[in-house]
């Protein structure tokens, strides 16, 4: 699945020339590969930003480059922290029936059992896909899974044409058993006493055992 966008050569570099590129709500761009001299094109902002978010991390786009059509995958996108704006997008060329390898998102769905803890391992799995059959996502469906579900990358279903590139043992969804705060706190009460570190006592504490020495004194007086 692809989207196709309107690219205009580019023959200014530089911070300045970038930073005009984007003053017209536009985005510096480079496509290499295949042995190819890097080209550099500028795309129209929003066109762009609205394909990336429809396509995901691994979008591929058809650059309509003065007529010429070049299938190209995104690889690298740089955003403004703060505008939150696109700054420059890196491509790799690409062509049809072309394999590639790609990170793929790991989506997480469902609910495992009650009192359970789920951790995604591994957000991304590399596989080997055609460019124009990259999967958006693989999803991982953890529906009732008990404590001790372990899923790994070989029990990921794969769309027809990927293949899994990471250790197939590897370990991509952990269903654990909740730890209670109590549990938790021992745990880490004994991990500082094995490493010889001393906790100071709360203001809570200090003030709770001088009441308790208070009334233990007062309470002596009254026997005497």
């Amino acid at each position: 699945m692809s989207e196709k966008i309107t690219a205009e050569p580019r023959t200014e570099f530089g911070k300045g020339a970038a930073r005009r590129i984007r003053r017209e709500n536009k985005v510096p761009a480079v496509i290499y590969g295949h042995g190819n001299d890097t080209v550099h094109v500028t795309l129209p902002g929003h066109a762009t930003m609205m394909a990336l978010k429809h396509l995901g991390a691994n979008a591929l786009l058809e650059l309509d480059i003065d007529g010429t059509v070049q299938l190209a995958l995104t690889k690298q996108v740089q955003v403004d922290p703060i505008r939150r704006v696109l700054e420059h997008i890196d491509f790799v060329a690409v062509i049809k029936g072309e394999k590639v390898t790609v990170d793929v998102p790991v989506h997480v769905v469902g609910d495992a059992a009650r009192e359970t803890l789920v951790v995604t391992e591994n957000t991304t799995v590399q596989l080997e896909s055609e460019a124009t059959h990259i999967p958006e996502f693989i999803e991982v469906s953890i529906e009732g899974a008990p404590a001790g579900t372990q899923i790994l990358a070989s029990d990921l279903k794969l769309p027809s044409g990927s293949t899994l590139l990471v250790d197939p043992d590897t370990l991509v969804v952990n269903v654990t058993e909740q730890v209670s705060a109590e549990a938790l706190e021992a745990e880490l009460e004994e991990a500082e006493a094995e490493a010889g570190i001393e906790r100071e006592e709360s203001d809570e504490a200090i003030e709770a055992a001088e009441a308790s020495d208070s009334s233990a004194e007062g309470e002596a007086a009254t026997e005497e």
